[in-house]
């Protein structure tokens, strides 16, 4: 990892205080060639004056939002049990009466829940957490430095007994890997267990650009012999691998959403997470 002193860091309601992961997640598009890293993926950007520019720039803001965090990257890599970063950005969000919302897959976030259910119990709180398979071998695999799914669960679980909305982001769905209805149904069973609110699909496949494509495929090699074949006759180089079943697979997501009373969709989840409740935070008391 190197440290940088980063000149801003809210763009305009997200942020990030690491660039780069440690997560070695097979998939991953941020390794794509358009994000112009300057340095190798694994050795993460730690932009240490994250929490300075951010309590800066919350001061200014004359109306208060939902602050987001984890879109490039993972603000719960392992160097932030260290660094603890993310803690101090979160403590700022909290004394600045902000709400927070956060995509992760790592279980360092129950860390942090007490200062999540602070700012859930005064503004709004989001946990998001990606879920791609059921199958916990299969995610050593294909997500190698992050818990598996039955910990992720856990967390969720964990999420939900403390009062914090969950939203789930079932993405990717590998083509001849996991687009099966067994998995869907695996996620949905643990989504429902966990009183998750919605799903984030973007469909039943995944994308593959410059950058990301070879690594997806080295990793192919390693873990499924031979599949790096099929996705070159089927996809070539298309930036969409969409799984043949796609159709059939959505549809099939669509229905178990329903009848576990879980929202599913993408820009009307992104709304609702974005919405700021328009109530007062609580004072203290003169008292306290």
């Amino acid at each position: 990892m190197h440290f940088v002193n980063a000149k801003t860091i809210l763009t305009p309601h997200s942020m990030n205080s690491y660039r780069g992961c440690s997560h070695g997640c097979i998939y991953c598009d941020s390794r794509s060639k358009c994000y112009q890293f300057t340095h190798e993926f694994e050795d993460i950007e730690v932009k240490q004056n994250a929490p300075e520019l951010l309590e800066e720039a919350l001061a200014k803001k004359r109306k208060r939002c939902m602050i987001g965090t984890g879109s490039m990257g993972d603000p719960y890599i392992p160097i932030e049990k260290e660094l603890g970063l993310m803690r101090r950005c979160l403590e700022i969000i909290d004394r600045y009466n902000f709400g927070a919302t956060l995509i992760t897959k790592s279980d360092l976030v129950l860390r942090d829940l007490d200062i999540l259910t602070r700012i859930n119990n005064k503004t709004k709180a989001v946990v998001q957490m990606t879920l791609t398979t059921a199958n916990d071998e299969l995610c050593r695999k294909i997500e190698p430095g992050v818990c598996p799914t039955s910990r992720r669960f856990e967390v969720l679980c964990a999420c939900r007994d403390a009062g914090i909305p969950t939203v789930v982001w079932f993405s990717p769905l590998l083509p001849f890997i996991n687009d099966t209805q067994e998995n869907i149904d695996g996620i949905i069973d643990y989504c429902s267990r966990a009183g998750v609110k919605a799903i984030l699909c973007f469909g039943i496949g995944l994308t593959l650009r410059e950058g990301n494509r070879e690594y997806f495929y080295k990793a192919l090699d390693r873990h499924f012999p031979g599949l790096k074949d099929r996705y070159i006759k089927t996809f070539g180089y298309n930036y969409e691998a969409s799984s043949p079943r796609a159709h059939e697979l959505y549809i099939y997501l669509k229905e178990r959403c329903r009848q576990n009373k879980i929202m599913l969709g993408t820009d009307n989840i992104f709304k609702w997470i974005e919405e700021f409740p328009e109530r007062d935070p609580i004072q203290p008391s003169l008292f306290d």
